[in-house]
C-alpha cells in the first residue's frame, strides 16, 4: 500500500473506540499540509540533483582540460551535495530511519515520544508553572487596571449583568426545590438548635422596654380590648352569670355580671387613656423582670429552650421554613428576568462603580491583583505535578506513527528549507574553502 493510500485511510477511517486520545489522530487537514511538505521535499531533492549534475559537468569540463572555473564550480557543487545529504539525513532522522537502516539515534520522534513528553512536561513545569514566573507575568499584565477600564463602560456592565442574570436563572432552574428546601430547613433548624435564644431575647426585650417601644403595643391591646368589650358586653355578663352558683337568685347573678362588666370596662378605658396608669407600670416591671430572667435565670432559659424545640419540631413550622425557598426562588428569578428590577439595576450600578474604582484606584488594583496572583500561584504550585503529568500522559497515549506523521505535516515544510539552505550554504562554504586553499597553495 502506498503512502497516499495509507494517508487516505487514516484520514477517513473512524476513530478507534478504545483510544481516548483520537482527537490527535492523523486527519484530512493534516494530509493537505502533507501535500505541501511533499512539494518542498521535491524542491529540496531537485536542488540536490541540480548540484549533482553541475558537479558532473564541472568535473567533466575539468578533466577535458578546461582550466579555471570548472574546478571552482566542482568544489562548490561537491560541498553543496555533502551539505544537502547531511541535512537530508538530519531531517529524515527526526521522523524515521533513513533508507530503513537501523542507525542509532534516528527515528527520534517515534522512538523517543514518551521521553519527549516527559521532558516537555518538566520544561513547562519548571519554566511556566513556577510561582515567580506566574507572579511576574500577571503583574506585567495589569489585570486590575484593564478589568476596571473594561468594566467601567456601560455596555460592558450591561453585558456582565445580563450574563450574571442568565447564570443565576440557570442555576436556580437546575436546582431541585425539594433538595434545596431540605437543605434550607435543616440548616435553619440546626442553627436554631445550636444557638440559645433566651439571652438574646432578654437583651432585646430589655432594650424595647427601656426605649418605651412596647407602649404602642400596650395602647393597641387596650384599644382593641375596649372596643371588644363595648361590642360584646352581653358575652361578658353571660360568662359571669354562667359561673355563678346555682343557688343564687338570677337577678343577683345579673347584677354581679353587670357590675363586673362595668368595672372591667372602666379599668380598660383608664388603661387606654392614662399613660401613667398603675397597670401600665406593672406591665413595665413585669417585662423588665422577665428580660432579666431570660438573661440570667436558669429555669426560665431552660423553659424557653424547650419551647423553642417544641415549636421547631412541629410539622407546620418545618413546612413554613421549607416553603420559604420557593418564595425566595420565584422572587429572585423574577428579578433576574426583569431588566428594570431593583436587583439588576443595583448589580449594574455596583459593576460600574467597581470598574471606575479599579481603573483609578491603585490600592484596589494591587489588592485584586494580589488575590489573583495568590490564587494562580496556589493552583500551579499545588497541582503542578498533575498539570505536567497531563502533558506527559497525553503524549504517551499518542500513536507513535501518527504522531510522527502529524508533526511532520505541520513542521516538515519548514524543515525542508534546512535541506535547501544546507545545499546553498554547503556550496558557498566549499567554494570559499577551495578558493582559500588554491590561493594559499598557489
Amino acid at each position: 500500500m502506498s503512502d497516499n493510500e495509507r494517508s487516505a485511510r487514516s484520514a477517513t477511517a473512524p476513530p478507534s473506540v478504545s483510544s481516548p486520545l483520537t482527537p490527535f489522530a492523523y486527519s484530512a487537514a493534516d494530509e493537505e499540509k502533507r501535500q505541501g511538505v511533499r512539494r518542498m521535499k521535491a524542491t529540496a531533492t531537485g536542488l540536490l540533483l541540480l548540484v549533482a549534475v553541475i558537479y558532473v559537468l564541472a568535473t567533466w569540463a575539468e578533466n577535458a582540460g578546461i582550466d579555471g572555473w570548472p574546478a571552482y564550480v566542482a568544489a562548490a557543487a561537491e560541498a553543496g551535495m555533502v551539505g544537502a545529504l547531511a541535512d537530508w539525513f538530519a531531517v529524515t532522522a527526526l521522523f524515521k530511519r533513513p533508507m530503513g537502516l537501523p542507525i542509532p539515534h534516528t527515528a527520534i520522534i517515534p522512538t523517543k515520544k514518551d521521553q519527549l513528553g516527559t521532558t516537555l512536561g518538566s520544561f513547562v513545569g519548571e519554566n511556566f508553572l513556577s510561582s515567580d514566573v506566574v507572579r511576574t507575568r500577571l503583574r506585567a499584565i495589569g489585570i486590575g487596571r484593564r478589568v476596571g477600564a473594561w468594566l467601567s463602560e456601560p455596555d460592558h456592565a450591561d453585558r456582565v449583568t445580563e450574563e450574571l442574570s442568565t447564570a443565576l436563572r440557570g442555576a436556580l432552574t437546575v436546582l431541585r426545590d425539594s433538595d434545596v428546601q431540605a437543605v434550607v430547613g435543616e440548616a435553619i433548624t440546626r442553627r436554631a438548635d445550636a444557638a440559645e435564644i433566651a439571652p438574646g431575647i432578654g437583651q432585646a426585650l430589655d432594650k424595647v422596654v427601656a426605649d418605651g417601644a412596647h407602649r404602642r403595643a400596650v395602647d393597641l391591646i387596650c384599644s382593641r380590648a375596649h372596643d371588644w368589650l363595648v361590642l360584646h358586653g352581653d358575652s361578658v355578663m353571660d360568662a359571669v352569670q354562667g359561673g355563678a352558683p346555682g343557688w343564687t337568685p338570677r337577678f343577683v347573678d345579673k347584677k354581679v355580671g353587670d357590675r363586673v362588666y362595668k368595672e372591667l370596662l372602666r379599668f380598660i378605658t383608664e388603661m387606654r387613656d392614662m399613660p401613667g396608669h398603675p397597670a401600665r407600670g406593672a406591665i413595665d416591671r413585669f417585662l423588665r423582670d422577665f428580660a432579666a430572667d431570660l438573661r440570667s435565670d436558669t429555669d426560665t432559659r431552660a423553659k424557653v429552650e424547650r419551647l423553642k424545640s417544641e415549636i421547631l419540631g412541629r410539622g407546620e413550622v418545618q413546612d413554613v421554613i421549607a416553603s420559604a425557598w420557593a418564595a425566595v426562588r420565584t422572587m429572585i428569578i423574577s428579578a433576574a428576568e426583569d431588566e428594570q428590577s431593583e436587583l439588576r439595576l443595583r448589580v449594574r450600578a455596583s459593576l460600574l462603580s467597581l470598574g471606575s474604582r479599579l481603573a483609578t484606584d491603585g490600592r484596589l488594583q494591587g489588592k485584586l491583583e494580589g488575590w489573583l496572583e495568590d490564587a494562580a500561584v496556589y493552583v500551579v504550585t499545588t497541582y503542578r505535578s498533575e498539570i505536567t503529568s497531563l502533558i506527559s500522559d497525553t503524549v504517551a497515549g499518542w500513536d507513535a506513527e501518527q504522531t510522527s506523521r502529524k508533526i511532520e505535516a505541520h513542521i516538515g515544510r519548514d524543515l525542508q528549507f534546512i535541506r535547501i539552505n544546507g545545499t546553498v550554504v554547503g556550496a558557498l562554504a566549499g567554494l570559499l574553502i577551495y578558493t582559500v586553499s588554491h590561493v594559499v597553495s598557489g
